[in-house]
């Protein structure tokens, strides 16, 4: 089976599979934890913070022009809401990089778990490839990485195609890291892992960037909207949720496709080994002819 066809069926397999009860438990588990530390932090720094956007907005030679472009294209409450609306733009990736970091950390080994139990994979050996610590410095690495390309990249964001294409790039290549790490930590070793991840690059790159597309339609709900903004606890909830259950379901997409990839990896190693085997055997049997 080819890479675009192995693509097809986990996405056909992590469709069904997110439905199932455990897997809507999974992605309710990250969604309440990290909605109550966001809402308790949101709700210490609401008020300060707006006050801090509104002056910086007001009197920085960077950002004045936004409120004053916005003011001059007729739009004269903008001073009303621009500073809320640049805080809930600020605050959007990093609720969506803890999400995804908790998810991969937390959630995904109990994925890659309860998908190793059916019957296509339970034969696949563990060669314990990567760790907890691996595990949590590559998190934490990534994270970092994907958090200094938002805020390089965030000034651009307020370009109207822009906001529709810089976030599925990003979430979806932090995914790509995050997943090919955690669901082959277990059971591939360190050298599958590498070969695998350089075997399928742009098929998980796919992935991921399909994934973060997926994940950027709450993103760009939660952004745009004025109604979001009024509501903007009860939305920022309900965009949390449907980000938890996208990540479930990218997490369910990579374990099927890599472990059926690595299922393949070995049988191909297997055969190989057989045939030079059988080669060495053949040389070395005595020739009566």
């Amino acid at each position: 089976m080819d890479g675009m066809q192995q693509v097809f069926k986990a996405f056909g397999l992590a469709l069904v599979g997110t439905m199932h009860p455990k897997m809507l438990w999974l992605s309710l588990r990250p969604f309440f934890i990290v909605s109550i530390l966001w809402g308790c932090l949101i709700w210490l720094t609401w008020t300060p913070a707006l006050e801090m956007l509104s002056i910086f907005l007001t009197t920085s030679l960077f950002t004045s022009w936004i409120q004053e472009g916005l003011v001059w294209a007729g739009f004269e409450n903008a001073r009303a809401w621009v500073a809320p609306l640049f805080f809930v733009m600020l605050i959007i990736p990093l609720i969506t990089i803890s999400l995804l970091v908790f998810i991969a950390f937390t959630t995904v080994p109990a994925i890659v778990r309860s998908v190793c139990r059916q019957q296509a994979y339970k034969d696949i050996e563990s060669r314990r490839g990567g760790g907890f610590f691996g595990s949590f410095i590559y998190t934490f690495w990534s994270a970092l990485l994907c958090l200094a390309l938002v805020m390089l990249t965030f000034p651009i964001w307020w370009v109207p195609p822009l906001v529709a294409v810089l976030p599925p790039l990003l979430w979806g290549w932090l995914t790509m890291r995050l997943m090919s790490y955690d669901v082959l930590a277990k059971h591939a070793s360190i050298q599958e892992r590498d070969q695998l991840i350089r075997k399928y690059r742009w098929s998980l790159l796919s992935m991921g960037i399909i994934s973060g597309m997926l994940g950027a339609v709450p993103t760009f709900f939660w952004a745009t909207s004025a109604l979001a903004l009024v509501l903007f606890p009860i939305v920022s909830f309900v965009a949390l949720w449907v980000y938890s259950i996208i990540f479930v379901f990218a997490a369910l997409w990579f374990t099927h496709f890599l472990l059926e990839a690595l299922k393949s990896l070995r049988q191909e190693d297997l055969d190989r080994s057989l045939t030079i085997e059988s080669r060495v055997i053949d040389m070395e049997l005595p020739y009566h002819g």
